[in-house]
């Protein structure tokens, strides 16, 4: 626990009692403006409703929405992806943004009087497409957008926490949350931004539970087991990953008297989270311990290794990290600035196993998206698979900002944040499913055609008739704002 307490760089002299609660007051606020800034970011773009990973999440969802089962049967012609199980198709993926989904169905279901069966035994058409848009919309608001507006609110606070300092905290958050993919994959019901978003929850628990106590550690102690266990519904090898960060805190644990308490509520809470993957099983597959994988359809390489997991690849990695045509760098440009910041974390004794669980989660998706069979991810902008590890990396981006302490260096990493941001409002509006057909998709495909042609996906373009023009630049006067705001506001703290 001192290690902890000990790590938050704290004024040089105490503040007055006015003084902290006009503090407390502004971080209140900055909290509450860049949680609906996120949120807004994520909720107001879209993507492709009937691409094959959205929409084979979705089917199963309308299947237990409006059916009680999880057979697709009548959807399957419309995804390659797909298990088959006993002459019944079904989700050939973990559950968990499946069942993350059956709220928007039935939220639908119930505004509009819609059931698929509506469209007869094989759906189709233009009113199809739009009875899935709107759920997979919907979807995309309640789940994924509101998970990562609530990290990037947590790593606000948990950077600041660990430097003392909100301007940190904020640039590691917006950083996260609209400077790399995670906002694009925000508007998805694909799990990754949803894994890196449950990391990031993780990591704030532990921290905040060892600096608590009695019940409240008990019940941050939960939230974390809590996290860990619904990351592996959302995607099984989050199990890896998280695994680390569970280390982590058993290791902080370690010095204090009610450590078996705490580590039991974190069990619970983490077998808890996976009942639900283990009662879709039964409920789809006769037997909790079958999963989807085991059907797939089409994708051969998965029945190599443990589900197409083999050793990992150096060029590939390469590959993920540093091509044109995957590149994390090239998406996520602010990202380069994280392993600095936790290298030199890792030099200092009071933050060195922060660091390292965060490096080292960071790496262990790396690792495994390079162990991959199918490690490209087919349409992607970017490197889908390694989405999770910018969750843990992110805090390195606070880091940085506290060692490079000069007007200059800061006023560089903000614009390498302007672009980065930049870069990924252009994915998040045109078009996070590129397709790899080009050399550098993220510039010819996403932004000098899609964003450049005017070919975007907003809620008012959608659905209200505006031109997509006009849905982006509305997102632009409220959002920009927003953001200047909170620079603004943090400067007082």
């Amino acid at each position: 626990m001192a290690t902890i307490t000990e790590s938050v760089e704290r004024p040089a002299q105490p503040l007055s009692a006015t003084s902290a609660h006009r503090r407390s007051g502004t971080l209140r606020a900055v909290r509450i403006v860049l949680f609906a800034l996120v949120w807004f970011s994520c909720a107001w773009f879209g993507s492709w409703e009937l691409n094959a990973n959205n929409a084979t999440r979705l089917f199963a969802a309308v299947s237990l929405a409006e059916d009680g089962d999880a057979t697709i049967d009548e959807f399957a012609y419309l995804t390659i992806d797909k298990a088959s199980f006993a002459g019944h198709a079904y989700l050939d993926k973990p559950p968990g943004m499946t069942l993350m989904a059956v709220p928007a169905v039935w939220i639908a279901d119930a505004v509009t009087g819609d059931r698929a069966s509506r469209f007869g035994p094989i759906p189709a058409g233009a009113d199809f497409e739009r009875y899935l848009r709107l759920r997979t919309r919907i979807a995309s608001a309640i789940g994924p957008a509101v998970l990562t507006a609530l990290a990037a609110v947590l790593l606000f606070e948990l950077a600041t926490g660990l430097t003392g300092s909100a301007a940190a905290g904020l640039f590691a958050a917006v950083g996260y949350a609209l400077g790399t993919p995670v906002w694009g994959w925000s508007t998805t019901l694909l799990g990754h931004a949803v894994v890196a978003d449950l990391y990031v929850v993780a990591l704030w628990a532990i921290w905040r539970g060892m600096l608590a106590g009695g019940m409240r550690a008990a019940m941050l102690a939960a939230v974390a087991g809590a996290s860990l266990g619904w990351a592996v519904v959302v995607e099984h090898q989050a199990v890896l990953a998280g695994g680390v960060i569970a280390l982590w805190g058993i290791w902080l644990l370690r010095t204090r008297p009610d450590r078996w308490r705490l580590a039991g509520a974190a069990l619970v809470a983490g077998v808890v989270a996976l009942l639900p993957l283990a009662l879709y099983n039964l409920l789809a597959f006769g037997t909790p311990f079958r999963v989807g994988y085991s059907g797939v359809v089409g994708w051969e390489g998965m029945h190599q290794g443990l589900f197409g997991l083999g050793m990992p690849r150096a060029r590939v990695l390469q590959s993920i990290l540093f091509s044109f045509r995957l590149g994390l760098i090239w998406v996520a440009p602010v990202l380069a600035l994280a392993p600095l910041g936790l290298w030199a974390w890792g030099r200092d004794p009071q933050r060195r196993a922060l660091a390292l669980t965060a490096a080292g989660s960071a790496l262990v998706v790396l690792l495994v998206n390079a162990a991959y069979v199918y490690w490209d991810g087919g349409n992607t902008t970017g490197p889908r698979f390694a989405i999770p590890a910018v969750g843990p990396l992110a805090l390195g981006l606070a880091a940085e900002w506290m060692r490079s302490n000069t007007r200059g260096e800061r006023w560089a990493m903000l614009m390498v944040l302007g672009v980065s941001i930049a870069i990924n409002a252009c994915i998040a509006s045109a078009d996070i499913f590129a397709p790899p057909v080009t050399t550098f998709p993220v510039w010819q495909w996403v932004i000098a055609t899609n964003f450049a042609g005017g070919f975007l996906r907003t809620v008012p373009s959608e659905w209200f008739g505006w031109s997509t023009w006009a849905g982006f630049a509305c997102w632009a006067a409220l959002a920009l704002p927003a953001l200047g705001w909170l620079a603004w506001r943090i400067r007082r703290v």
